[in-house]
C-alpha cells in the first residue's frame, strides 16, 4: 500500500487549517489542509511499519497516521492541538468523532511550556528579518501574536478557540505593515506577560490523560486488526516514509 493511498483510504478526520480557520483569510490566501489517517493494523505485522506521516496529495496538504498525531497532541504541539479544533472539517468518520470526542484529554499545563517556546522560535526569525532586511515579516508577526493570543485565552478558560474573532482587523492591519514594529514588539511583550499569568491559575490539569487515549488507540486498532476485509500487505510493494 502506497502512502498516499493511506490518506485517499483511510483518512479518518481531515479538516482546514493556517488562516482560514483561524479567521484571518484574505483573496491570496491559500487552503492548508490537515488529516489523520489510520494505518491498518496488518500493516504492522511487517518489518516495514507504514509512514508517520503524508504530505498530499494536494499542494498544501499534510496529514499523520493516528499513533503519531496522538502523541504530538499529547506533547501540546500547537499545531496538533490546533488542528484538532478546527471550525473547518472536510471529513469525519466514527474513528474520526471519537478522536474529537476526546479533544479535551489532550489539554494539560503543558500548553504554556510547548506554546511558548514555539513563540520564542518565531520571535527569533522576527529578529533575524529584522537585522537582516531592516523590517520584520508582517505576516509572521500577525501569527505570532495570534498564537500568544491563543496561548493566553486557553490557559485562562481551558478551551482551545482557533478563530481569532474580534482581534481580526488588528491582526489583519500587523499583517498589512500598518502597525510600527515598537507597538507591535509591546503587544507581543504583553501578551506574553498575559499568558505566564494565566498558566499561575489555570483549570488546565497538570497532565492530559494518557490513559483515555491509550485506550482509545488500543481499541481503535484491534478493531481494525479484526475486521475481515483487511489483509496482510504484500512487503515487495509497501514503502515507508517514516519521519
Amino acid at each position: 500500500m502506497q502512502p498516499l493511498d493511506l490518506v485517499r483510504d483511510h483518512t479518518i478526520y481531515a479538516c482546514v487549517m493556517g488562516s482560514r480557520a483561524f479567521g484571518l483569510a484574505t483573496d491570496t490566501s491559500d487552503t492548508d489542509r490537515r488529516g489523520v489517517f489510520l494505518a491498518p493494523t496488518p500493516l504492522f505485522w511487517r518489518f516495514t511499519k507504514p509512514p508517520t506521516h503524508v504530505a498530499g496529495p494536494e499542494p498544501e496538504q499534510f496529514s499523520w497516521e493516528l499513533e503519531r498525531f496522538c502523541e504530538l497532541a499529547l506533547r501540546a504541539n500547537p499545531n496538533i492541538l490546533e488542528c484538532l479544533h478546527s471550525p473547518l472539517v472536510e471529513h469525519l468518520d466514527d474513528t474520526g468523532r471519537e478522536l474529537l470526542a476526546l479533544r479535551g484529554a489532550f489539554l494539560s499545563r503543558r500548553v504554556y511550556d510547548s506554546f511558548t517556546r514555539y513563540a520564542l522560535g518565531q520571535r527569533r526569525k522576527l529578529e533575524a528579518d529584522l537585522r537582516e532586511r531592516g523590517a520584520p515579516r508582517w505576516k509572521h508577526a500577525m501569527h505570532l501574536l495570534r498564537l500568544l493570543m491563543t496561548a493566553r485565552d486557553l490557559l485562562r478558560t481551558g478551551v482551545l478557540t482557533v478563530e481569532v474573532g474580534d482581534g481580526r482587523e488588528s491582526l489583519l492591519a500587523v499583517r498589512r505593515g500598518e502597525v510600527p514594529w515598537p507597538e507591535v514588539e509591546a503587544r507581543m511583550h504583553r501578551l506574553a506577560a498575559e499568558t505566564e499569568r494565566a498558566a499561575l491559575t489555570t483549570p488546565l490539569p497538570t497532565e492530559p490523560d494518557h490513559r483515555r487515549i491509550a485506550d482509545f488507540l488500543f481499541r481503535t486498532r484491534r478493531t481494525s486488526a479484526l475486521r475481515t476485509d483487511t489483509t496482510e500487505p504484500d512487503p515487495r510493494t509497501t514503502k515507508s516514509c517514516r519521519g
